[in-house]
């Protein structure tokens, strides 16, 4: 009888399971992942250009936004120089494109050795 009373009952949940390794991978020290430093590399280059050149359009459509203002509220005394200021908007504008190409470019050559050398090293 005395058998009978010390019985071993496990419960499994796959719930549980899962919360317990993400909370632990938390806390476990980082290992080095080249195919995560890969992708770091390879977002790095968008993510810069991307920003320029949506500094470039931004700045662009505000400038552009100010020449038409003074063009339309101020249609006496500044019509000339609003004009100029919006022709200096959509400059800008346009040249949001090209700034994401020269600086993608720029980026890929700078970081090409590294991403060829964790490449080789993933392949082999």
């Amino acid at each position: 009888m005395e058998n009978d009373k010390k019985k071993f009952s496990y419960t499994y949940s796959a719930k549980e399971q899962e919360e317990l390794i993400r909370i632990r991978n938390k806390y476990l020290p980082e290992k080095d992942d080249k195919m995560e430093n890969l992708r770091k590399l390879d977002q790095s280059v968008y993510k810069k250009a991307t920003i320029y050149s949506l500094i470039s359009g931004i700045v662009g459509v505000l400038v552009m936004g100010i020449g038409m203002c003074c063009t339309m509220v101020w249609e006496d005394k500044m019509f000339i120089p609003g004009v100029i200021i919006g022709l200096i908007g959509i400059i800008l504008v346009s040249l949001a494109y090209p700034v994401y190409n020269r600086i993608l470019k720029s980026e890929r050559k700078k970081i090409a050795p590294e991403i060829i050398r964790l490449t080789d090293e993933l392949l082999m």
